[in-house]
């Protein structure tokens, strides 16, 4: 009977990976580790708090205390913090901190396999043009005149920490997640949620505040659901050892297609002018995109394009406005909402996963051929994650139900 370690316990995607592992009767235990726990109403789910900046030492003393041990570690948890150096050194530490502090505690005996959440940062998403579709065996994107990226220093921790310990590893890459975390509101969907809320609240123009070129773009989402799903097979499939597999929905989206879904939604129009006005802000990317890696064999030499974020709308500068914030507040007031929403919302990330100037294709090839026959639909995730922000009062009730 398996038992697992969940890190990042309360994040948007270790807390499905938890609620998916709870309702799977042969887990007898599974601990939910966070700095912030949180109760459970289920007996075999035990919170407890952890600070993964400690040091190995200090980190065992705790996992000795709370007797955590077990079969299956999901390593979910983040800090975002500093640039992407210091993103590259606490989110390094904190994943070699805890796999020392397992060894030290004698928690790494039982230890089976370890499954590190990543994202499509690895292909360098955030960097500019990309090559379409990403594959698992693509080279990581690094080298000069390239930032940092934590992603590859976490995986190269993996591979010389499980050497001859007797436990592997799976990496998994999702992108633009798709999901709800109870009291963290640091995610694409409350924004959105937000953001058509109080465009209604205004009486004002349901604008797509990103780019017009990404509008009718292909982007791949992940919904939070789906990826503990995947998370929760791999941890048991032998064909997934030492392997990293791109965790999408299986579906291509474009926000041309749910931007109008999500007016019909709210009860806002999109004006049919809607990117006539110029763009507030443009914010360009580095110089050498990752696509340019590949130019040369596949014919692009002096065709690749550099990436840029372009924002019809500038909504860091949009939500500092006095119509917006008493919209806000009368509609949070009238309806009893979480008021810390609207503050700790993440506008740029919006802005970013909007805005961009090129197309997103992610392959689900890998983790099909090894039998991995799950799916999601993006749009309905899209609406079942609004549809449970309503009822967690972060959102108002649409009037759909």
């Amino acid at each position: 009977m398996p038992t697992a370690i969940v890190t990042g316990a309360t994040g948007i995607l270790g807390r499905e990976i938890i609620n998916h592992l709870s309702r799977d009767p042969t887990y007898t235990k599974i601990h939910a580790l966070s700095r912030s726990p949180k109760p459970s109403s289920l007996s075999h789910v035990h919170h407890a708090s952890i600070d993964l900046l400690s040091t190995p030492t200090t980190l065992s003393t705790q996992l000795t205390s709370q007797n955590v041990c077990a079969d299956y570690l999901f390593f979910t948890a983040y800090l975002q913090e500093g640039d992407e150096k210091d993103l590259e050194r606490i989110n390094g530490d904190m994943l070699e901190n805890f796999l020392t502090a397992m060894s030290l505690s004698g928690a790494e005996k039982t230890l089976k396999r370890v499954v590190l959440v990543t994202g499509a940062k690895h292909y360098g998403v955030h960097l500019g043009p990309v090559k379409n579709p990403m594959e698992e065996r693509d080279p990581w994107v690094e080298g000069e005149g390239r930032p940092p990226n934590f992603y590859y220093r976490q995986q190269r921790i993996l591979r010389e920490r499980g050497e001859g310990r007797g436990w592997d590893w799976v990496v998994t890459y999702p992108n633009d997640v798709v999901g709800v975390a109870k009291g963290n509101f640091m995610n694409l969907v409350t924004a959105i949620g937000l953001y058509a809320s109080i465009t209604k609240e205004l009486n004002a123009p349901f604008i797509f505040p990103g780019s017009r070129i990404f509008y009718p773009k292909i982007d791949c989402f992940t919904y939070s659901r789906l990826h503990a799903r995947f998370c929760a097979w791999a941890a048991i499939t032998p064909a997934c050892s030492n392997q990293a597999f791109n965790v999408v929905n299986g579906d291509a989206q474009s926000w041309q297609t749910m931007w109008p879904r999500l007016a019909e939604r709210f009860g806002v129009t999109i004006p049919a002018d809607q990117f006539e006005a110029e763009d507030e802000k443009v914010v360009p990317l580095i110089e050498r995109p990752p696509l340019e890696d590949y130019a040369a064999t596949s014919g692009l030499k002096g065709q690749v394009e550099k990436g840029e974020v372009r924002m019809r709308i500038d909504l860091e500068k949009w939500m500092k406005r006095e119509d917006v914030r008493g919209a806000w507040e009368r509609v949070a007031e009238r309806e009893g909402l979480e008021k810390d929403a609207f503050e700790k919302a993440t506008w740029f990330f919006l802005n970013f996963v909007l805005g961009r100037n090129y197309d997103l294709a992610i392959s689900m090839n890998k983790a099909w051929k090894l039998g991995f026959r799950d799916w999601a639909d993006t749009w309905d995730a899209l609406e079942e994650c609004l549809d449970e922000l309503e009822e967690e009062k972060v959102l108002p009730r649409t009037g759909r139900k």
